[in-house]
């Protein structure tokens, strides 16, 4: 037997063949390679809505997957979970090239989403990492970030319309495809970027854009964090809007993806403090490239930039981007602990110190870690305390995320919440805030039915 969130109980056999009844006999999962109760996988909105409504009358849980790349346990299932996986929805339902739209369905990967508007000359904005396996579905859910914030915004910038399924099967389409809907309240922001507690995402309507012509990419060594600030100031004004990847690496990440045994290389004679990785998407080819390389040598006369190199072709400039991403090499530190937290540019020097000193101070041996998309706000830290300790990660975690108090910071930049951070949601919000989020998922999801546990936690305990 499982326990729905309610407190009642439902028998699953007789659950799973009303889901098989839905969803056909391939659409549920079971066995002893299923963590979770069962996984069910939709096609449809329709489908999900059934899926949706057969789960609330038996009582039964629901945790959404989609790609799985998440960092804070969001999509994690337990045994008395059921797991509903977008991983069938996933068709490209048209590509608007007049009006830079795109159609799709949640579970349509972003690398292929990616790949098939560029053949119609468009671009779509949101660009990470796990774009090889991330769901459209799954970054709509958890507001995801990533390379080119500063230029095309967070997900929530680029949905324009959207369908989602309620905790009781109830759609709301809003599959509105116009920049301008100034029609009362924004409802799709309600499920941009709420992980999955307040509906499921089954369909979007996503804004494009015409594909940059040129692109121009540099690597540039800086002495301190005010020559950054400076200089990401500089390139934002001289660039006119061209600006889109601000990357900053402080010295001890840098070192770490340029020397052996990694396989990215310093183009400096000499180590930076800070190494920035600047680039620039355009439409005017040499007259692009030109602007660029004298705002990088007016930035070297000013003293901001102790040193550039442009990148001379895509292999160079892909090179610059493996430095960048060379996240692995982190993985080589155990026990290691990874953050991702935002907080304005002006407090990230005191920040970083202030927790690189920490560390050292706690911990002999103890590194940390820092890179990010510093034109957006975001920092990327890794801290490895170089032993085991009871209670060693809640103690990393408090080093990392109590500052943030003082320097009007968030423990999430574009990861979300999930399980992990939830015990942290305070000191990025408000008791009214979060008093507010649990009566809206109270409001949508009064069984607390759809990813319980996550972001605000259960909105039923009171009746326990």
């Amino acid at each position: 037997m499982t326990t729905g969130a309610s407190g009642s109980q439902a028998a699953p056999g007789a659950l799973l063949q009303e889901l098989r009844a839905v969803t056909g006999e391939a659409g549920v999962l079971t066995g002893v390679d299923v963590a979770a109760l069962a996984i069910v996988r939709p096609r449809s909105t329709q489908e999900v809505s059934a899926v949706l409504a057969l789960c609330k009358d038996a009582r039964q849980p629901v945790v959404t997957q989609g790609g799985r790349t998440g960092l804070v346990l969001g999509c994690e299932a337990g045994p008395g979970e059921l797991v509903l996986s977008t991983e069938r929805m996933n068709r490209i339902e048209g590509i608007d090239a007049v009006g830079r739209t795109v159609t799709v369905q949640a579970g349509v990967v972003l690398q292929v989403l990616q790949e098939a508007v560029q053949e119609e000359g468009l671009c779509y904005g949101v660009d990470f990492g796990a774009r090889g396996s991330a769901t459209v579905g799954g970054s709509i859910a958890t507001n995801a970030g990533g390379n080119r914030v500063i230029r095309y915004g967070m997900t929530r910038a680029s949905v324009l319309g959207l369908e989602a399924v309620l905790a009781d099967g109830t759609v709301i389409s809003s599959m509105n495809a116009m920049l301008k809907n100034n029609t009362g309240y924004d409802l799709k922001q309600l499920f941009i970027g709420s992980e999955g507690t307040l509906g499921v995402v089954t369909r979007a309507v996503l804004r494009l854009h015409e594909v940059p012509t040129s692109q121009c990419t540099a690597l540039v060594a800086c002495d301190d964090f005010d020559s950054v600030q400076c200089l990401l100031k500089h390139m934002e004004r001289h660039l006119a809007g061209d600006l889109a990847a601000f990357e900053v690496m402080w010295q001890d990440y840098f070192h770490l993806v340029t020397t052996s045994p990694a396989k990215g290389r310093s183009p400096f004679a000499r180590e930076p403090e800070l190494c920035v990785l600047v680039e620039c998407d355009g439409s005017a080819g040499e007259s692009d490239a030109a602007r660029f390389a004298d705002a990088l040598e007016a930035a070297m006369a000013a003293g901001w930039a102790a040193d550039a190199a442009i990148a001379q072709s895509v292999e160079q400039r892909d090179a610059f981007w493996r430095i960048r991403d060379s996240v692995e090499a982190l993985h080589a530190f155990s026990p290691a602990f990874h953050f991702d937290v935002s907080l304005p540019i002006v407090e990230m020097d005191a920040y970083v110190r202030q927790l690189q000193a920490e560390v050292r101070r706690r911990w002999a041996g103890g590194r940390c870690w820092v890179f990010g998309h510093i034109g957006d706000g975001n920092l990327h830290v890794s801290v490895a305390p170089a032993l085991h300790e009871p209670g060693i990660q809640r103690i990393v975690e408090a080093l990392v995320y109590e500052p943030l108090r003082r320097y009007r910071g968030a423990v999430s930049a574009e990861h979300g919440i999930g399980i992990a951070k939830r015990p942290w949601l305070s000191v990025t919000r408000t008791t009214q805030e979060i008093d507010l989020m649990r009566r809206l998922k109270q409001s949508l999801d009064p069984l607390g039915l759809l990813n319980p546990g996550r972001v605000v936690g259960a909105t039923v305990d009171a009746a326990h």
